[in-house]
């Protein structure tokens, strides 16, 4: 700061405070790439369908606001947001008791939130079972022919990271999700976006477009 107050000759700043930023000199730009590519994933799926309304539950705060800017989303959390944006609705509720009827969802999201559940992570109680609780309650809101976007990380085996996180297998997650399709998968390992599942490359993040299938009378 001392050599820029020194040749300073821009008479529009002259006003200096110290707010130093040591580490952002770097060769690259840096990224998580689980929400980079999921993310993207969710908003080109959720533009491309154009529902009348989208809800949300738990996902990043910031990516469903870009999204609300051409749909109009509800998101569901547990911890409220204090800005108000266009478009944006919140409604306060647990993904173990979502405040909605059976069936009354037609387009819905969870991105990398199920897994973090029963883990005490965010101060919600342990529960062995947090994450296929939390299952449940996503395939009880939806409706019948409804879209749910949905992610989780994966791995060849399903295990337990106390207290950050679950991983799933390929097999379990369909097991999980019992009369729905799968309509398009994505799998994240390392840098790259696969189309398959490949347990050999261990940890990855799994995104899932599925829809709840049509049971007809008889």
């Amino acid at each position: 700061m001392k050599e820029l107050k020194k040749q300073n000759k821009n008479d529009a700043f002259k006003d200096f405070e110290y707010y130093p930023c040591l580490f952002d000199n770097l060769s690259y730009t840096p990224l998580e790439p689980t929400y980079f590519f999921q993310d993207s994933w969710a908003a080109k799926h959720i533009f491309d369908l154009k529902p009348q309304h989208h809800y949300d539950v738990g996902s990043s705060a910031k990516t469903i606001s870009i999204i609300s800017q051409f749909t109009p989303v509800t998101m569901i959390d547990i911890r409220p947001i204090e800005l108000v944006l266009p478009n944006l609705y919140f409604m306060k509720g647990s993904i173990l008791d979502l405040p909605f009827e059976d069936g009354s969802i037609n387009s819905l999201s969870s991105l990398c939130v199920v897994e973090h559940i029963g883990l005490g992570r965010y101060g919600d109680p342990i529960d062995s079972f947090g994450s296929e609780k939390a299952i449940r309650e996503l395939k009880r809101v939806l409706s019948e022919d409804g879209i749910l976007l949905f992610s989780v990380p994966v791995d060849k085996v399903n295990k337990i990271f106390f207290n950050a996180h679950r991983a799933f297998t390929r097999d379990y997650i369909i097991e999980l999700f019992d009369g729905f399709v799968v309509i398009d998968e994505k799998y994240h390992y390392g840098t790259k976006l696969y189309d398959e599942y490949d347990p050999q490359k261990g940890f990855g993040t799994g995104l899932f477009m599925m829809k709840k299938m049509v049971y007809e009378c008889t």
